[in-house]
C-alpha cells in the first residue's frame, strides 16, 4: 500500500497505542508463567509474532473481542517447537524467543523476512553457548535462521551491551525459571539502557526479582512468574506517541492543538520525546496523572540530541530537524543503523527526496532544517514502520503532495496510524 499525504493542519484528540515493548514482554512473561490475563496489549504484526512463539513452546494465547489476551502458560518449560518459530520482521521477538528456545530440552529453529535475517544475533548466540547451550548461526554469520538447542542450566557470562539491550533483556526473562540463575557482565557500555529497565519493571509485575550489578545485571533462578491477581495492563507507547506529538508540533491548527491521551509514565526511555519537542520550541503540557499531553505548533529551532538510550526517536527528530530554524544534530547513533533497516541513512536518503539538506556520519545525522525548503515527493518507506511514519509527518507541511511507498509496514507497531491522521484532520489517499 501507498499512502499520499497533502499538507494538512492538524487539531484533536488522539490516543497512544499500547507500548510495543511492554506487549512484548507481558506476552512471553505470561507464556513463562502458568498463565495470565494481558490487558491493553498492542495486536501488531510484531506482538503476534512472539504470541505465536509461545504457543510453539506448548502455550496457548486467545485474543478476547475487547483486545484482552488470555494466555495459558508453559510455566517456565518451553516444549521442543513442532515446526520453525517464524519471527517475521520482529527482532524483539527473535531475541527474547532465542533464549526461552535455549530453556527447551531438544532443538528450536528460528528464521525471519529478509530483513531480520541481516541483524546481528552472534553475541545472544555466544552468550546462551556459554551457559552451556549449543547455540548456531545456520550461514556461521551470527544471523537468523538460527538453530538452538538446550536445556541450559544457568550461570555467569559476559556479552557486549553496545549491539542490543535485547539480549540482555532476553536473558534475565530466561535467567528466571533456570536453576542456577543468570549473572551478566557487561563488557562495553549499556545502549538503550531504558529498554532494561522496561525488563526490570515487568519483571517485578509479574513476581520475579531482578537487579542491577556493579558489572551488569543479574537474576535468581528457580523463580516463578505470578502477575498480582494474575493479569497485567500494557501502558501507552511512547515511540508511538512521538508522531502524534510532533504533528502537533509542526502542523497543529491555529484554533487548536492536539492532545494525547494514554501517556501516562513509565520507565520508557522514549518519553524523553516530551522534553525534545519542548526545547525545540513547541508549546507543550504533560499532565502526568491525567496521562495526557497537549501540544500546539509554534516556531521550532534545531537542537543537539543524544539517542544512544532512545534509538527508536531518530527518524521523528529528523523529520523535526527538517521543519526547524537552523541544525538538529542527532549523536550517538550508530546503532540506530542496525534496525530494520538503517535508519541513519534511510532518513537522510528519504529526506533529501523532499528537499532536506544533511549530513551523515558514522555515530550522527545533522539536519540542516535552515538550509532546507521541503517539498513534495515520492519516498520509500523502507519496509521499516517508524521510516514510514516519520515521512508522513514530514508530508504535512511539504509543499505538494508526498507519497510514501510501502506504508503497510505500520502495522507493525502501529495499526491505526493512517487512520489516527484522519481523524486529527489529515487529507490522505490510500492506493494499491
Amino acid at each position: 500500500m501507498n499512502v499520499t499525504i497533502t499538507p494538512s493542519s492538524v487539531g484533536g484528540t488522539a490516543r497512544a497505542p499500547p507500548s510495543k515493548s511492554y506487549t512484548h514482554r507481558a506476552i512471553l512473561a505470561a507464556g513463562y508463567a502458568d498463565g495470565a490475563t494481558v490487558r491493553d496489549a498492542l495486536w501488531s504484526a510484531d506482538t503476534q509474532a512472539t504470541a505465536r512463539a509461545v504457543e510453539l513452546f506448548g502455550g496457548d494465547v486467545d485474543r478476547r473481542e475487547d483486545g484482552t489476551l488470555e494466555i495459558d502458560g508453559f510455566d517456565g518449560r518451553p516444549a521442543v517447537p513442532a515446526d520453525v518459530i517464524d519471527c517475521a520482521n520482529s527482532g524483539t521477538t527473535m531475541r527474547l524467543v532465542t533464549a526461552a528456545a535455549a530453556l527447551a530440552d531438544g532443538t528450536s529453529v528460528l528464521t525471519g523476512d529478509e530483513s531480520l535475517r541481516s541483524r546481528p544475533q552472534g553475541p545472544l548466540l555466544e552468550a546462551l553457548s556459554d551457559l552451556g547451550a549449543e547455540a548456531d548461526s545456520t550461514r556461521g554469520n551470527g544471523q537468523a535462521p538460527l538453530v538452538v538447542t538446550g536445556p541450559l542450566a544457568g550461570g555467569e557470562l559476559s556479552i557486549p551491551g553496545d549491539v542490543s539491550s535485547q539480549y540482555i533483556t532476553a536473558l534475565l526473562l530466561a535467567g528466571a525459571v533456570t536453576d542456577e540463575g543468570i549473572a551478566i557482565d557487561l563488557e562495553t557500555e549499556l545502549k538503550s539502557a531504558p529498554y532494561v529497565d522496561i525488563t526490570l519493571e515487568v519483571l517485578a509485575d509479574f513476581g520475579v526479582e531482578a537487579r542491577k550489578t556493579e558489572t551488569g545485571f543479574a537474576v535468581d533462578g528457580r523463580q516463578s512468574y505470578r502477575p498480582a491477581g494474575g493479569d497485567y495492563a500494557v501502558p501507552g507507547d511512547f515511540s508511538s506517541i512521538s508522531y502524534p506529538l510532533a504533528a502537533g508540533a509542526i502542523a497543529g491548527s491555529e484554533d487548536e492543538g492536539v492532545r494525547i491521551e494514554g501517556a501516562q509514565p513509565s520507565a520508557q526511555g522514549d518519553s524523553a520525546i516530551v522534553d525534545i519537542v519542548e526545547r525545540m520550541g513547541a508549546d507543550v503540557e504533560w499532565d502526568r496523572d491525567a496521562g495526557t499531553i497537549d501540544v500546539a505548533k509554534a516556531p521550532l529551532s534545531g537542537i543537539e540530541v543524544d539517542v544512544e538510550d532512545t534509538p527508536d526517536l531518530l527518524p521523528t527528530i529528523a523529520t523535526l530537524g527538517a521543519v526547524a530554524d537552523g541544525d538538529t544534530h542527532i549523536t550517538n547513533a550508530e546503532h540506530v543503523r542496525y534496525k530494520e533497516t538503517d535508519r541513519v541513512s534511510a532518513m537522510a536518503e528519504e529526506l533529501g527526496k523532499l528537499g532536506v539538506e544533511t549530513t551523515e556520519e558514522r555515530d550522527s545525522l545533522t539536519v540542516h532544517g535552515g538550509e532546507s525548503s521541503l517539498s513534495g515527493a515520492t519516498v520509500s518507506g523502507c519496509d521499516d514502520h517508524r521510516i514510514i511514519m516519520a515521512l508522513a509527518l514530514a508530508g504535512l507541511v511539504a509543499d505538494g503532495q508526498t507519497t510514501v511507498e510501502g506504508a503497510d509496514h505500520v502495522d507493525v507497531s502501529f495499526p491505526g496510524f493512517f487512520g489516527m491522521l484522519e481523524e486529527l484532520g489529515v487529507g490522505l489517499e490510500r492506493t494499491d
